[in-house]
């Protein structure tokens, strides 16, 4: 597995339980700003088609004995409040719960090979970490399914569902994929009063009216609706550890409104609120660019998710950590040939995996995959995406100043 760079830093800040000191969390992520990672976190523990909607878009078909969701024809509406009613009795919040722990400092150094000088112990009480934002989207086999972000749930040590009427719920986390940003839960069917229904993301056109609705902030604001338009029917981005291709919508999207639904003028859920641009590359202040996951990428992936609970890519078998992220005191540590500007630095391999059998070492650092270039984690990404496991690839390396081609059989993740 191809581990993204340890060293962006989230930035976290506290609301505690009285209310008071209310802020939010998020996470700075190369150009995009403000991954809305489960809104806010608790200080016990360190803390987003009036008229454009045609009649043949698509939405979720849900059958009471199949685990998978398909397309059908549905009928539209003109009103943003009738399409608010078809969907709010089916997002939720989504909590987070985790251990309290308490941890002593961790050397940069030690992440990557030295000696890992971090001590940490957890108790048994469950404490609210963080929240985030669900969708209901089906009902079957006495259960029903909810589809939230990864990053909603990442690290937890048991989740929680709010649902529209305060009731909160223990859920299942049924499987979940870091590449797109997505996770299934699943709780008791008996809770479930609404299911909502998915639209064909590719009839999206750019001024079409739509509305965001989550829990900003938290549980506190939950079944909160925003509106706004589309802004770009397709965006793509680049984070730390990967390229998506997204929704941009001006409706507002604050922390907690992860996982929630951008909906059209039909009430039908076209995209999975996911991130926002919050600050550009030069420090300036934005507003009003937020992004979604398609939801037709949404629907390929929860139904993948399941069946089998997660998502097979082809990876190298590392763990690895981009050169523009190694700050320059540890470089000579870390053996990095001081001529290199670029490049992937090699920190662990799996045992066994495709990289070892390769020959590839800890310390190697990869300059080219295919013959292509690789800068960063994403870019890495992209190449590897593009093959399927099992596929031989090119890795060329940097070892000791000298490089290195050797040819790698991808497994999988």
């Amino acid at each position: 597995m191809e581990n993204q760079d340890p060293n962006r830093q989230n930035q976290r800040f506290n609301k505690n339980k009285n209310g008071k000191g209310l802020m939010m969390k998020t996470a700075i992520v190369g150009v995009v700003a403000g991954l809305i990672g489960g809104g806010i976190s608790y200080a016990a523990l360190d803390q987003l088609n009036n008229s454009s909607m045609n009649n043949n878009a698509a939405q979720t078909s849900i059958s009471s004995n199949s685990s998978k969701v398909s397309k059908t024809s549905a009928k539209t509406s003109g009103s943003m409040t009738a399409a608010y009613n078809r969907v709010k009795g089916a997002v939720v919040s989504v909590i987070n719960l985790k251990r309290q722990q308490s941890s002593g400092s961790t050397d940069f150094y030690s992440i990557f090979g030295g000696s890992d000088s971090s001590k940490s112990s957890k108790s048994n009480k469950l404490e609210t970490y963080s929240e985030g934002s669900g969708v209901v989207y089906m009902k079957s086999n006495g259960k029903g399914y909810i589809v939230t972000n990864n990053h909603v749930v990442s690290g937890s040590d048991a989740v929680q569902v709010m649902l529209e009427n305060g009731k909160t719920v223990n859920a299942k986390i049924v499987g979940k994929d870091s590449a797109t940003d997505l996770a299934v839960l699943s709780i008791d069917a008996k809770y479930v009063t609404q299911t909502a229904e998915f639209g064909d993301s590719k009839t999206l056109q750019a001024g079409q009216s739509v509305i965001a609705v989550g829990s900003p902030l938290g549980s506190e604001y939950a079944s909160t609706v925003t509106q706004g338009i589309i802004s770009a029917p397709s965006r793509t981005i680049t984070t730390s550890s990967n390229q998506q291709t997204v929704i941009q919508t001006d409706a507002a999207i604050n922390p907690g409104n992860s996982g929630g639904a951008l909906v059209n003028s039909a009430g039908q859920v076209i995209g999975i609120n996911s991130m926002k641009l919050s600050q550009s590359t030069d420090g300036t202040s934005v507003e009003g660019m937020g992004f979604a996951i398609p939801s037709n990428e949404v629907v390929t992936i929860v139904n993948e998710l399941v069946k089998k609970g997660k998502i097979t890519r082809p990876q190298l078998g590392v763990r690895v950590i981009a050169l523009d992220g190694v700050p320059e005191a540890y470089r000579s540590r870390m053996n990095i040939d001081s001529k290199l500007k670029n490049g992937i630095y090699i920190a662990q391999i799996e045992s066994g995996g495709s990289a070892a059998k390769a020959g590839l070492r800890t310390k190697d650092v990869i300059v080219k995959v295919d013959n292509k270039p690789v800068s960063d984690v994403a870019s890495l990404h992209k190449i590897l995406y593009s093959h399927k496991v099992g596929d031989t690839v090119d890795v060329t390396v940097n070892r000791n100043g000298s490089e290195k081609t050797v040819k790698v059989k991808l497994q999988g993740n």
